[in-house]
């Protein structure tokens, strides 16, 4: 299976193995038994139903932190294929790299980050790893999912090292730095270039498809970004050129998928010529390289800019947005402080969930109990208990 894999690819047969030992599958790759895990979990399930800048869209079309998820392993698996690397385990982080969101998106993350000041901040990596080590309660043996270390590193580091410099150990949030003292994950190193892969691929779906989502909900007009964003108003102005009569529907479909397929030509070959340039022969190559290998050129990652700062201020910073925004943040906020006084009100499972972690040394104080509950439900549930608080 691993004939066809560059040298510098993850091979399953070399990995690290699991924190805890179990006999191999006679079918399945680690890596693949590790994709199949994330898609059976909860975690992944309640996705269906957290958003990535709406709250609790209405529409059938616009996209959920699950479709965003399949979309980025879509690109992540086209991107591994093309430069030989393990295709299952860019999946797989891929799949996994959203499952520590709460709900509301990013304004939900930032009313729990305030809310966990005191009590060692939140942040949605740390919490996917959380949720993949610990809160995902499927097996007898174990908490958590029991991933292989490969697919733990990629979902940790897929940005980059965590231990630079600038940042050293102590400053790791809460979970990653536990964990890290029982299966060392190598923090101060890039991870693998299928991780790498999994975080661009990520980049590369939310820009497009949150502009698709943009448009389908009228908070600008294609003209609009097409004025503001050049190199997207070049495909649109060829498209229209080219098919005159297409609906317009139509056309923005195919100017987003060929603006997706440029950016992920541009990254196959700036990739392929950083590997060249440190002449990249084994996966150790891609950990300890002075930068990471997959990237933009100049050129993308300028268009890039672009696209984002126009996301930003027309779609991320809309008026309809941002009051949903301010309404998101004060439920969050307001269920962590009725359930930090109350916390019997949590439901059993939950209470014995964070007495569970307290034996096993973590998550020792009530706050992160209740972070946990929260960053885990979706915004319909989220909206619901609301009310039911009063909050």
């Amino acid at each position: 299976m691993s004939m066809n894999l560059a040298p510098y690819a993850t091979r399953w047969q070399d990995s690290r193995g699991r924190l805890h030992d179990e006999a191999p599958s006679r079918y399945r790759t680690p890596f693949q038994r590790d994709r199949d895990r994330i898609i059976h979990s909860s975690a992944f399930r309640r996705l269906i139903n957290k958003t990535q800048v709406f709250i609790s869209p209405e529409g059938d079309h616009i996209r959920t932190r699950l479709t965003h998820s399949l979309e980025v392993a879509q690109v992540a698996r086209a991107i591994a294929r093309t430069l030989g690397t393990d295709e299952d385990l860019a999946e797989t982080v891929a799949l996994a790299h959203d499952l520590g969101h709460t709900p509301f998106g990013h304004t939900g993350e930032d009313a729990l980050d305030e809310m966990m000041a005191p009590y060692g901040g939140f942040d949605h990596n740390d919490q996917a790893l959380r949720v993949l080590v610990h809160l995902e309660r499927r097996y007898i043996d174990f908490d958590g999912l029991n991933l292989t270390w490969e697919t733990l590193e990629g979902v940790v580091k897929h940005n980059g090292p965590m231990v630079t410099p600038e940042s050293g150990p102590d400053r790791l949030p809460t979970t990653i730095r536990h964990y890290n003292e029982n299966q060392d994950l190598r923090l101060d190193e890039y991870a693998s270039l299928e991780a790498q892969v999994a975080a661009i691929a990520d980049d590369i779906a939310y820009n497009h498809h949150d502009m698709d989502d943009g448009l389908r909900a009228c908070l600008f007009t294609v003209e609009e970004v097409c004025d503001q964003v050049p190199h997207v108003g070049a495909v649109f102005q060829k498209l229209r050129t080219d098919h005159p009569n297409v609906e317009e529907s139509v056309l923005t479909a195919v100017a987003v998928r060929q603006l997706i397929g440029e950016m992920v030509d541009d990254v196959v070959e700036e990739t392929k010529n950083r590997l060249k340039h440190i002449a990249a022969e084994r996966p150790e190559d891609i950990r300890t390289a002075d930068q990471q290998m997959v990237a933009f050129t100049d050129t993308m990652r300028e268009k890039e800019r672009q696209l984002k700062a126009f996301l930003f201020k027309h779609m991320y910073r809309a008026p309809s947005v941002n009051a949903e925004r301010k309404r998101a943040y004060q439920i969050v906020c307001g269920m962590f402080r009725h359930y930090l006084k109350y916390p019997d009100k949590m439901p059993a499972e939950w209470q014995a969930n964070n007495q569970a972690l307290v034996r096993r040394d973590f998550g020792r104080d009530t706050a992160r109990a209740v972070a946990d509950y929260i960053a885990g439900m979706t915004d319909r549930f989220a909206m619901a208990e609301a009310v039911k608080l009063n909050v």
